[in-house]
Formats: structure tokens, C-alpha cells, sequence
């Protein structure tokens, strides 16, 4: 397959991403000593920074992959939420389908980190399902963008409260009705609400617990196989890609399926990983790419991600380069 044709079909895709959007803040600075009032490590502060999070952060990938995304998610009418709404607008990404609301305050995750190790996360944030009124609201804006046209929409759940099983159907449903592939990226309480994607990305803990099951995937591939055929019986659905950490990714259809392996790579961060294969999948999968090289690109996408510390993207020209280094 022609990658380079491939990623060539990523320019300007107009793709919808749903979900819990959040910002994360890091605190940089080195360790210096031991703090004489308990026996954990003080910082000494070097700078702050705010990034986009969650959702947002499989629009940055989007953005930096050449599409056009466009964000829908609730997030609180406080400092946190207009900084994000700030960040959206300096990367370019349109937040056509964002709402605030005063009954939530906007998910905050606060990384410290030194020499690129990260010591601690503190997470603030609503987890409660979302108010029949700001559901209502969001999913007109969801409506209004689909009639506008759009190429995808991706739902990326991360149990925040924005997406339920009532509105998960309603976007797939009305998806359909606009020939809309949909795809999503999910967690465990809404596991089973996914019937009818193009696309589906749970990873291997996921898989487990969406399923009730336990298994060893080193030791035993054959609980693995079934347990995928138990998915795709269970949220029927066209395409499975199941990532598998250091195994690297799986993904198959009613015709074909394909593992491929982990590349070797220096390790700093996972922060993020999943958000930057769910954009590359969709987008590989939007330009009509065979199922495996969906998988390849995905894969290498997902593992550039982990060398960089915190959570970040990957930009079309660092694809490219890494696909020309390791593919071709």
C-alpha cells in the first residue's frame, strides 16, 4: 500500500470529535532534595504550562495530522474553561459544538514533573451525567454541524459525564441518517453503548473489563480471539482495533485481521497515546486504507507519542518520516 497516498487524504478532513474535554496543567522543575517535613521530593518550580486534554487532545492530533476538527463538549463557565476555549482558538480548532455550564467545573489535570519523569497528578473534575437541558443543548449543536456536513465523528470517552447511552445511539443513529462514519475511543461505563461504529479502539484493559473476562494475551492468544469475536457478537460494529500497550495493536473485520507488533522505542510517557491512534485510525480509515496499513499507521503514531514526555501530538511530517524509516 501507498502510505504516502494515504496520508496525502488526511488534508482538511472535516471531523467532529465528541466528548470529555479537559485542560492539563504541568508544574516542570527538578528535584533538589528531600523535604525535611516528609519523605517526598521538593521541586524547584521552573515554568507552568496548560495543553489541550482528553477529547481535545484527539482534535490537536487531528489538526497537526492536516484535518479540520471541530470540538463538541460541556465545560464549566469558569477561568479553566475560557483557557481552554483560548487554547482551541491559538491551535485553530473550532469550537462550533463546545457549551459552558455553571453546574460543572471544567476537568483539570495537573501533572509535576522533573527530568521527564512525571511524580504526581491531581485531578479536579465532575464526573455526574450531564443535565437533561445541557444534553439537549449539546446535541442540537451536534445536529446543526452534521447537516453543516462533516467526513467523520469521533466519540472519545473518558467517563466524565458528557457522553451516556442515550446520546452515544442519538450520534450514531443520526450519524447514519447523514452517511457519517463514526468512530470512538471508549471507557467502561459506556462500553456497551457503541453498537453500530465504523470504527472501534478499545484497548487490552478495556477489552477485559468491557467483557468481564481476564486473560494473559502472551500466554494466551486464544482467549484473546475469542474474546474478540465476543466483541464484535456483543457492539456489532465494522472495524476492531484492540491496541495492546508494548504488543503493539490488533484489528480485524468480518474478512481480515492483522497484529502488529510494537516498534522498539525509548519510553517516557503513554499520557495520550490512545487519543493519537483513534485520530490516525479515523483518518486512515476515512481515506480508504486496507484494515492492516489502518493498523501500521495507528501503530507507529501511537508509539512516536510515548518518547515525548506529558501528553502531546505528532505532526503529518513526523509521520511521514517515521513511515518512510520503518515501512519503506
Amino acid at each position: 500500500m501507498n502510505y504516502e497516498a494515504i496520508l496525502k487524504e488526511f488534508k482538511e478532513k472535516r471531523i467532529l470529535v465528541i466528548g470529555d474535554v479537559m485542560l492539563d496543567a504541568y508544574v516542570l522543575g527538578k528535584v533538589t532534595r528531600v523535604s525535611p517535613e516528609a519523605p517526598v521530593p521538593v521541586v524547584a518550580l521552573d515554568k507552568k504550562e496548560n495543553r489541550i486534554g482528553g477529547a481535545g487532545n484527539v482534535a490537536l492530533n487531528l489538526k497537526n495530522l492536516g484535518a479540520s476538527p471541530i470540538i463538541a463538549t460541556v465545560v464549566g463557565a469558569d477561568a479553566e474553561g475560557k483557557i481552554l476555549e483560548e487554547l482551541f482558538k491559538k491551535r485553530g480548532i473550532s469550537s462550533d459544538g463546545l457549551v459552558r455550564s455553571e453546574f460543572r467545573k471544567t476537568t483539570v489535570k495537573t501533572r509535576v514533573i522533573s527530568s521527564k519523569q512525571q511524580l504526581l497528578r491531581i485531578d479536579s473534575e465532575d464526573t455526574h451525567p450531564l443535565s437533561s437541558d445541557h444534553e439537549k443543548v449539546l446535541f442540537e449543536k451536534i445536529l446543526k454541524l452534521m447537516k453543516i456536513g462533516l467526513d467523520a465523528i469521533i466519540l472519545e470517552d473518558y467517563d466524565k459525564g458528557v457522553l451516556n447511552e442515550n446520546n452515544i445511539q442519538r450520534i450514531i443513529t443520526e450519524a447514519k441518517k447523514h452517511n457519517i462514519p463514526v468512530t470512538a475511543d471508549p471507557k467502561k461505563d459506556n462500553f456497551h453503548h457503541y453498537r453500530g461504529l465504523n470504527l472501534f479502539k478499545p484497548n487490552l484493559k478495556e477489552l477485559k473489563e468491557g467483557l468481564n473476562i481476564e486473560f494473559n494475551f502472551q500466554s494466551n492468544q486464544g482467549a484473546f480471539q475469542t474474546a474478540v469475536e465476543n466483541l464484535r457478537k456483543a457492539i456489532p460494529h465494522e472495524v476492531s482495533l484492540i491496541t495492546l500497550s508494548e504488543h503493539g495493536v490488533f484489528i480485524c473485520d468480518d474478512l481480515k485481521q492483522a497484529h502488529i507488533p510494537a516498534h522498539k522505542r525509548e519510553i517516557a510517557d503513554v499520557s495520550g497515546a490512545g487519543d493519537t491512534v483513534i485520530a490516525a485510525a479515523t483518518l486512515c480509515y476515512l481515506a480508504g486504507a486496507p484494515i492492516d496499513s489502518i493498523a501500521q499507521i495507528s501503530n507507529i503514531a501511537g508509539g512516536m507519542v510515548c518518547e515525548k514526555p506529558g501528553v502531546v501530538s505528532i505532526s503529518l511530517e513526523e509521520l511521514k518520516s517515521e513511515i518512510r524509516e520503518l515501512l519503506q
